[in-house]
């Protein structure tokens, strides 16, 4: 069975999202059990395949037995095998720490809801998993579908948002899909590696060159990259928590991923970073939208507007990492892949858990929480201290090598903006934190019970923490670990020519 293993990981949430819709109508308790089988299976099988890139540094599975150029081929190596771990295990994750929410949320939409959101899975791993760069806009497309419905069965202005990242999201992956055209109209083949055995030979063609630029063009508006961001703050801030609990540590994480596999294994290194002027002109854009979209983050008077835009800075940190064009700097952006997925989805999830109990996520709404949710709180406090950077999270150790990266290539400016949100994110955590320890409760949306002591205690539900402290715990596994995963794995995942 392992070397079905993946084709298991998209097939088995891919049959399961019928099944669930189906018991949606008969019997919804059934729902979410059937879910988590899928996820769970997928989140064995990713393991499973990370195991063995690690012992064969490389799986290959073709579809129906037919052989790229002319088959589909799904090829995993170091760099996606960590990505699908993450992405597998942050999946059902979250399915098992929203169920009291969507249950609450859903009443009558639970099998519409869990049948988007194994699809949205589905998408999401077939994109990390493919070889076949006309099979990733295939996957790209179910995943934003799903995505765009999910965010608007949130209610108020969450159908208007969702509305608006259809627009955008469409912009994108109508570039995406120009581009592999132009790919393949110089190339004749839609393999990945296919094409970058045959590029080397026709680098100085413009086609090439405008497939590059447009290609890159819908990967920056697809992962939200400054000035191409103004969809993301709504569609999360509006989007109902069980879904931006799960569509906010991937999407924009994934799209990093693909930019990255696009410039390492189609383009090559030496296409991509052959102008320094042009990775240069990149790194200046990263640097603008973390200095932007911290500074846009201190405005905010909502905790999850407050998260979405915190998203659009990490962004930035990766997207610069990446274009720094050193080892240093990719492996940060890689880990941070792993590491931002993981810290954002433990603070949304918090953020999910004070929706559950209040009915609003204003700062207003937080006071005296350290004593109401102090499991929830304690949870937070990890997760934003990652995200500051602060040892022994994983988030210190993914920003110490992209500063790191930033000093060897001289490149001062990505340096002083990563400490920069680093202060900045200083501010807004400890403002939180004082609102939610400091200032005494005036909020009546809790139903508040007295402890021995006479404190107010009213925790999210047992199934809601548990997940929310493996994650929080997962952040500062993440951290101490980290020498392993680099040494392990993502050096493996950088080619030799970088240095």
């Amino acid at each position: 069975m392992s070397r079905h293993f993946p084709a298991l990981i998209i097939v088995i949430p891919l049959i399961s999202a019928f099944f669930i819709f189906a018991a949606g109508g008969l019997k919804k308790t059934y729902c979410f059990y059937i879910a988590a089988a899928a996820l769970a299976i997928s989140l064995f099988s990713s393991i499973g395949l990370l195991l063995q890139v690690l012992q064969n540094k490389v799986v290959v599975y073709h579809f129906g037995g037919w052989a790229p150029p002319w088959g589909i081929a799904y090829r995993i190596d170091y760099l996606n095998g960590i990505v699908l771990v993450a992405v597998a295990a942050i999946s059902f994750l979250n399915l098992v720490a929203t169920k009291k929410s969507v249950e609450k949320d859903f009443t009558e939409k639970i099998g519409l809801f869990y049948t988007l959101y194994v699809l949205f899975v589905t998408g999401i791993l077939g994109i990390v998993v493919t070889g076949d760069a006309f099979n990733l806009y295939v996957l790209l497309e179910i995943a934003s579908l799903t995505g765009y419905a999910l965010i608007g069965m949130g209610t108020e202005h969450a159908p208007l948002a969702s509305l608006n990242y259809v627009f955008m999201g469409t912009i994108g992956a109508s570039f995406y899909l120009l581009g592999i055209g132009y790919l393949y109209l110089a190339t004749g083949s839609l393999n990945m590696l296919d094409i970058a055995s045959i590029l080397p030979n026709i680098f100085q063609s413009n086609v090439v060159l405008l497939a590059f630029v447009i290609c890159l063009t819908g990967l920056f508006i697809k992962m939200a990259l400054f000035p191409m961001h103004a969809w993301l703050p709504n569609a999360y801030t509006y989007s109902p928590s069980p879904a931006i609990s799960l569509i906010a540590p991937l999407t924009t994480k994934v799209m990093v991923y693909v930019m990255i596999r696009f410039l390492l294994t189609v383009f090559t290194p030496s296409f991509s970073y052959g102008s320094m002027a042009v990775s240069t002109s990149f790194v200046w854009l990263a640097v603008i939208a973390i200095v932007v979209g911290s500074i846009l983050a201190l405005s905010q008077k909502s905790l999850k507007r407050m998260l979405s835009y915190i998203v659009i800075a990490e962004i930035g940190y990766m997207v610069g990492g990446v274009w720094l064009g050193n080892r240093a700097g990719l492996t940060g952006a890689i880990l941070h892949i792993i590491n931002d997925a993981a810290m954002t989805l433990c603070v949304f999830l918090v953020a999910g858990n004070i929706l559950y109990r209040l009915s609003g996520d204003s700062f207003d709404n937080l006071k005296g929480l350290f004593r109401k949710m102090p499991f929830s709180m304690g949870a937070f406090v990890v997760g934003a201290l990652s995200i500051i950077g602060v040892p022994p999270t994983g988030g210190f150790f993914s920003k110490w090598y992209l500063i790191s990266g930033g000093i060897a290539a001289g490149h001062y400016g990505f340096v002083i903006a990563l400490l920069f949100s680093s202060l900045v994110n200083v501010v807004l955590f400890f403002r939180i934190f004082e609102i939610a320890y400091f200032e005494p409760s005036d909020c009546p949306h809790i139903s508040d019970r007295m402890d021995e002591e006479g404190k107010i205690f009213n925790d999210a539900p047992l199934g809601m923490l548990v997940p929310l402290m493996i994650v929080a715990v997962g952040l500062i596994v993440l951290g101490i670990f980290t020498d392993t995963i680099v040494t392990k794995v993502i050096q493996f995942a950088i080619p030799g020519e970088i240095s």
